[in-house]
């Protein structure tokens, strides 16, 4: 047999000597006395059955680790289970190599303590460094500290203190620790390494660094491989130049590709425009975006809202949508307009803020002043016009409004004025059978206090009205026409009207009007359909206070 270890044994204060050669190796062998010189005889003797004990462990037996190196100390006073090796260490223990400048090694326990240059090579691939380490060959645990990287292909952990386990393959740091992996840098208080899967699991204070985004959570797992970050606590993702910010409690982040999944409390900020829901998928280099239940989109300049439970952002392109319970809501410190409709898309100006609103189909609204209804309508904010298309139909107060079209102007979060174009209707309830009712080709009105003063009606213009005492009491109903009207109110009550150009009026007797001559052509009354509060704009035939049904127009 040959042994190639070391070459000369040293112990300090030599008073005697021993010289014997093994295996063709001379040894020169000093001791301090003769009871130290027989241990060592005895050791020297077992080292070939030692070592072929090392090579071929019996079945059951934990494998012995292997070493060598360019000189081997023994001191029964200072370390009394094992050699202590000295330069170019080499050890093997189960297919994993380890490298330092010098080791202590307890044979009895199967442990080896390693110093200066440490280095274990537990795979082609992954490679552990430190100034020191402790590794139990039983346990297959090794404790690296000072220094410390785990460097696996293109990811670097660096930290001062690692746990390696090598029958789980994970590593385990508990004080502060930092990633290099591409492009991404990541920094967490502690952490764990899924070699084999190649997953990070980072608790508490988690920062990554990423070229477009710097991500903090509280608890987070990325894939070396993937380069995907997934989120399991309290995290925000800020883009490099603060347009973008984003915040979840649960989801995933793409930072090869920048694109996101997230869930629970999720939100998305893009300069002046807040995005959220149940869960989202977004894209940051197109600016595309998904909502999933109970989406919302605000814009916090001009305070539009749109809510739904799907959603979708096209920031690029210029545009969004809500749909399946969608809601548009205009905010106002006085009083909010609430807005439904089976489709609701907004347009973006080149500040991201909302320049268009468009609601398709069955559209319903209500504020406490001001309610209305129909097929489609579109808001503008940079002027506060909202306009209604196809069989529209607006309430304010006691009256009711009806045309081909309606354009509502707004000022300072009140309505200003009305534009109403195309077969003009407005009906009002004198009492319970009876009502006022002007009709023209167009109709404009003038609001004060989100109440209409003025009226002025172009082109065929017709009136039916009840004119009373102050006590209410009935003097008879004016019928009359003209080619245009000028009508003033106060308080929803007929002030005065001055027939323009072509008048013909008449005051006749309540009781000499046929009560199929009480109502203008195309007469109808839709108060049944008009929402009494915010939830009705869902209901669409009838509000929730009364049924479908219509006598008033029969």
């Amino acid at each position: 047999m040959i042994i190639r270890a070391v070459k000369i044994i040293h112990f300090v204060n030599i008073p005697a000597a021993l010289f014997i050669n093994i295996g063709n190796i001379d040894f020169s062998i000093f001791a301090v006395s003769p009871e130290t010189m027989h241990m060592l005889l005895r050791y020297l003797l077992l080292i070939p059955l030692m070592m072929t004990v090392h090579a071929f462990p019996q079945e059951g037996e934990k494998t012995k680790i292997r070493y060598s190196g360019n000189t081997w100390e023994f001191n029964k006073d200072i370390y009394n289970d094992g050699p202590r090796i000295l330069g170019n260490v080499v050890m093997n223990h189960d297919s994993a190599y380890l490298y330092c400048d010098s080791a202590w090694v307890n044979e009895v326990e199967n442990r080896v303590v390693a110093y200066g240059n440490v280095r274990i090579k537990l795979s082609d691939t992954l490679n552990l460094y430190s100034d020191s380490l402790r590794y139990n060959g039983n346990t297959k645990i090794a404790n690296a500290y000072s220094n410390v990287r785990l460097i696996d292909n293109q990811t670097t952990l660096t930290t001062d203190t690692l746990v390696y386990d090598r029958y789980t393959r994970i590593a385990q740091y508990d004080y502060w620790g930092k990633i290099v992996n591409d492009r991404n840098n990541l920094v967490s208080h502690h952490g764990y390494y899924y070699t084999d899967k190649k997953e990070f699991f980072f608790k508490d204070k988690v920062i990554v660094i990423t070229p477009d985004y710097d991500v903090f959570s509280d608890t987070l797992m990325y894939n070396t491989v993937t380069e995907v970050s997934y989120f399991y606590g309290p995290s925000h993702i800020i883009s490099k130049d603060r347009v973008d910010s984003i915040y979840c409690e649960n989801g995933w982040y793409n930072t090869r590709i920048d694109v996101a999944r997230f869930r629970e409390r999720a939100r998305i900020y893009h300069e002046t425009t807040f995005l959220t829901g149940d869960s989202m998928y977004y894209e940051q280099h197109t600016g595309f975006g998904q909502v999933f239940r109970r989406a919302m989109l605000k814009d916090t300049v001009n305070n539009i809202l749109l809510t739904g439970n799907y959603g979708e952002m096209h920031r690029v392109k210029g545009f969004a949508f809500m749909v399946d319970s969608a809601l548009t809501i205009l905010i106002d410190k006085k009083d909010s307009l609430f807005m439904h409709s089976d489709t609701v898309w907004a347009t973006f100006d080149t500040a991201q803020q909302i320049r268009n609103v468009f609601c398709y189909y069955k559209v319903k609204f209500f504020r406490h002043d001001l309610q209305g209804m129909c097929d489609s309508l579109t808001y503008h904010s940079s002027d506060s016009t909202l306009t209604m298309y196809h069989e529209p139909v607006l309430w304010s107060e006691k009256n009711q409004l009806s045309a081909d079209s309606i354009r509502l102007i707004w000022r300072n979060g009140e309505a200003d004025s009305l534009k109403m174009y195309s077969s003009a209707f407005m009906i009002s309830r004198d009492d319970t059978a009876s009502f006022n009712q002007i009709k023209g080709r167009n109709i404009f009105a003038k609001f004060r206090d989100n109440e209409i003063y003025r009226i002025n009606v172009l082109g065929n213009s017709q009136t039916i009205y009840y004119a009373r005492e102050d006590d209410r009491s009935l003097i008879g109903i004016n019928m009359a026409v003209s080619s245009d009207m000028l009508i003033f109110l106060n308080k929803n009550e007929l002030k005065s009207i001055t027939y323009i150009t072509e008048p013909e009026a008449h005051l006749y007797p309540e009781k000499s009007v046929p009560l199929n001559e009480r109502k203008l052509k195309n007469f109808k009354w839709e108060e049944h359909r008009r929402p009494l509060g915010k939830n009705d704009v869902f209901n669409w035939e009838s509000n929730s206070g009364k049924n479908a049904g219509n006598a008033e127009n029969e």
